[in-house]
């Protein structure tokens, strides 16, 4: 009987070590975000994020370091987006504001993924008409996918009959700092102040 207990006592011991395991896996020590995340990234946030050059709304080519000098929340979409982009967008642009009167300062960023309409003035335009602090970016085909594979973001041009055919693309928000990079992403159904409590979370422990 003793040797019974002993060996569901391992068995309870093993389970709880590895629920231990489950509830920190991503999570080191040394993340000072730990506490502000929601989200867990394969192979860690590292895996995200990089180098992009693209061309702002005035028609210069920028690159990241030129762009994400403060704290920046990135969204690809497309000028022409008939509902879920402009939708996000504008649930960004809100969560902008919330963290604004919280004297908490982040740029949100718009990066166009449909470089064949999307041009300089288009997406400065689309920018400034939702947030007067957002940058419009767009580029080359070349250049757009580049910036899109560093984010490991996803879209395909459906078949163009007219000049309305719709592009599919993935529809996370990408928080960005300039001294960590990639810091944590945000999907369609995180309303505005969700999104304000836990950017803010990240910035006042950066």
């Amino acid at each position: 009987m003793t040797r019974i207990y002993a060996i569901v006592a391992a068995a309870f011991i093993a389970i709880l070590i590895a629920a231990l395991w489950l509830l920190t896996v991503g999570r080191t020590p040394d993340d000072r975000f730990a506490e502000c995340r929601s989200s867990q990234i394969a192979g860690g946030s590292d895996q995200i994020g990089g180098p992009f050059e693209l061309v702002n709304s005035q028609g210069q080519t920028v690159t990241d370091k030129d762009v994400l000098t403060e704290p920046s929340l990135i969204y690809f979409g497309y000028t022409f987006c008939p509902d879920v982009c402009p939708l996000d967008v504008a649930r960004n642009a809100v969560a902008i504001d919330i963290l604004e009167e919280r004297d908490q300062m982040v740029t949100p960023v718009f990066i166009s993924i449909d470089p064949a309409r999307d041009t300089p003035e288009a997406v400065g335009d689309f920018a400034v008409n939702l947030h007067e602090r957002m940058i419009g970016l767009t580029g080359s085909p070349e250049q757009v996918k580049a910036a899109s594979q560093a984010y490991k973001t996803y879209y395909k041009a459906h078949e163009a009959e007219d000049e309305f055919y719709l592009v599919d693309h993935s529809t996370f928000s990408y928080l960005v700092l300039p001294d960590y990079g990639f810091v944590e992403f945000f999907r369609r159904d995180v309303s505005p102040d969700e999104m304000a409590d836990q950017i803010g979370c990240f910035l006042e422990n950066s």
